[in-house]
């Protein structure tokens, strides 16, 4: 469908491919990933003809149609509904539309058999098409990405650059190209929404090559990954887990391949040098000369998963209670984000408050770090001393200094080559330490404000969406740090694999108020996915009407009673009021045994003890249902 031939393309005098190649089949679902600068972008502008090759080809089949999001789509803005932007996918749809409005408004003044054929060819193919059903299609889309359904015919221009970018990417998903060009798409994207566009690319009839740096999501959508490295395109045909081991022994083969290149260049330069002067030896000097000059050299092995050690230490050590909210309220006028909540932090606590965006968790940052107003007590513990990194930040940095002298503001009593080594970890080598701040991209600027915060000597870290920006080797070089770093923290991310990595606790905001799962992401993934098949399967509690219903429904009731009938109700509702207690009592010792970490080491355990307490809550909810029939006879 599209093939890349002997491609070169070169940046200020910087190759960023030279003899590159790759083909794109129908159906193709590739993953396109590599370091930061290596040119993932500059390839996809390459394909929709932004940028001209400088040597090479690029064909693609005459039915080949190319749809391109990309960050630039960000500042689009426009007085239409995000409805009407993401309907614009439809043009022919739209031109045919135009067209039957018109020719029925010529009708009413002039009825021709003429415009009553028009009418029936234009109506015909709009019914074709499916034109009657865009409005919906547009709409389930919409929703799929995290609009509400009251939200869809707001100006464009009213949503911030993340919502903006999400209709550009309904309208192209609409558009449904024979090539889908995707680059970043979970950037801007929450929990919910990333999973949806999942599915949907799943499901996508046509080729796409995706830039991401969402591993979890790579593994999910692609099944081909093509790295961007030394000015190359590698494939490898399975996933991104695929990649990782086949890269591993890719790895090792060429490392071997690079060494012994290496020692047979070494040996024959030392017997060149050994031997250049003597004229016996001239022939075969000049042999090895040549030899030299003609030989393929292999290139080195480029680490991207390279350790690092972090040296952390704290100027005072915290108490056990890191931080506490007692009855807290949030809101911001009708909207309600924390009602009488509470909830604690204890020290070691690593926790990743996850899920969709607008139910808080940001505030929830803010709040801990005591930038916003609340209604309840809010309390930071003993010697806690907190760093707080958020994306605003980056704002703060000075752009005038060297990457050196803004770590020098983070204080901590570091020498000059002990901050080096921090920017080393980062990725900043050699002369880039003495680079100035303003001549940074996004991302480099994100390492540089994490540096910052993890050089604080701070003993508690609130980190709002870390990742961002963040190629993968930094994203590991982050974890790293976190797996080391002693302290406590608080992590937003829509990043499932590195919260996977990061998290021993995981917060969600739910029904106002914050829920805890004390266990991994993946261990939350799996209960959070049984218990709502549980519920699921567990019919609603009935309703009081509902109640009323049944029993007016029963037997005639008398209006009165004997005594021995009486006595014989109230010993009924005595004994199911017992069996009440004796329940409630089970759930309370099922939900301390649930909240015991050690559970969470045996998951045949977990699984058991997680479908007793399910069972347990049905009886006790019949229970309850048998106690409130018994009452109403009684009182009847």
């Amino acid at each position: 469908m599209l093939t890349v031939s002997n491609l070169s393309f070169y940046f200020g005098g910087r190759a960023i491919f030279e003899g590159a190649n790759l083909q794109i089949k129908p159906k193709d679902k590739i993953g396109l990933i590599g370091l930061n600068g290596m040119g993932k972008s500059t390839l996809l502008r390459l394909i929709v003809g932004e940028y001209q090759p400088d040597a090479g080809s690029i064909s693609k089949a005459g039915d080949c149609t190319i749809g391109f999001l990309n960050q630039d789509l960000l500042s689009y803005q426009t007085e239409d509904s995000i409805l009407a932007v993401a309907l614009q996918a439809f043009e022919r749809e739209n031109f045919l539309q135009k067209e039957i409005d018109k020719v029925l408004h010529e009708m009413e003044v002039n009825y021709k058999d003429e415009l009553v054929e028009k009418l029936g060819h234009l109506q015909d193919e709009f019914t074709h098409l499916g034109g009657y059903g865009i409005q919906s299609k547009a709409e389930e889309i919409l929703e799929g990405l995290g609009f509400k359904t009251e939200e869809l015919h707001k100006p464009l221009k009213q949503f911030s650059g993340g919502w903006r970018m999400r209709v550009m990417l309904a309208k192209l998903l609409l558009q449904k190209p024979s090539l889908l060009l995707l680059d970043e798409p979970t950037n801007h994207l929450d929990l919910p929404s990333i999973q949806w566009v999942e599915k949907y690319i799943q499901n996508y009839e046509n080729s796409v090559v995706v830039v991401s740096h969402d591993r979890e999501f790579l593994d999910n959508v692609c099944g081909t990954t093509v790295e961007v490295s030394q000015a190359k395109l590698w494939s490898y045909p399975g996933n991104y887990s695929f990649y990782v081991e086949e890269k591993a022994l890719r790895n090792e083969i060429q490392r071997g391949a690079y060494e012994n290149q290496q020692a047979q260049i070494r040996q024959t330069e030392r017997f060149i040098e050994r031997f250049k002067a003597k004229a016996t030896k001239a022939r075969q000097v000049q042999s090895r000369v040549k030899a030299l000059n003609r030989m393929e050299l292999i290139d080195d092995v480029i680490d991207a998963s390279a350790k690092v050690h972090f040296k952390f230490k704290f100027g005072v050590n915290p108490g056990r209670n890191v931080f506490s909210l007692e009855n807290v309220s949030k809101s911001y006028g009708d909207k309600v984000i924390l009602k009488n909540t509470t909830t604690a932090i204890e020290r070691g606590d690593k926790i990743a408050l996850i899920g969709a965006n607008g139910k808080g968790k940001s505030t929830l940052l803010r709040i801990i770090a005591g930038t916003e107003s609340v209604e309840g007590e809010r309390k930071l513990g003993h010697n806690v001393n907190f760093s707080f990194y958020a994306q605003h930040q980056l704002e703060s940095l000075h752009v005038d200094e060297t990457l050196l002298d803004e770590l020098k503001y983070a204080d901590g009593g570091k020498t000059e080559t002990e901050l080096r080594s921090v920017l080393g970890c980062f990725l900043f080598n050699g002369e880039d330490v003495f680079k100035k701040i303003k001549v940074l991209s996004g991302g480099e600027k994100s390492r540089v404000a994490l540096a910052k915060v993890l050089i604080s000597e701070a003993n508690f870290l609130l980190l709002d969406e870390p990742t961002n920006h963040l190629d993968m080797q930094s994203v590991n070089i982050l974890i790293q740090a976190l797996e080391q770093y002693e302290g406590t923290y608080v992590v937003v991310s829509h990043d499932r694999h590195f919260v996977s990595q990061v998290a021993n606790k995981i917060w969600y905001i739910e029904d106002y108020e914050i829920k805890e799962y004390p266990g991994t992401y993946d261990e939350f993934e799996e209960w959070y996915e049984e218990n709502r098949k549980s519920l699921a399967s567990t019919p609603p509690a009935p309703s009081i009407e509902t109640v009323t219903k049944k029993v007016e429904a029963s037997a005639p009731i008398k209006t009165s009673l004997s005594s021995n009938a009486i006595k014989k109700l109230e010993r009924e509702i005595a004994e199911v009021e017992a069996k009440i207690t004796d329940l409630e009592n089970k759930k309370v010792a099922f939900e301390a045994k649930l909240a015991d970490p050690e559970i969470y080491k045996d998951p045949q355990v977990l699984q058991k003890t997680n479908n007793d307490y399910e069972a347990l809550k049905v009886e006790l909810q019949k229970a309850n249902d048998l106690w409130e029939i018994k009452m109403m006879e009684l009182e009847a």
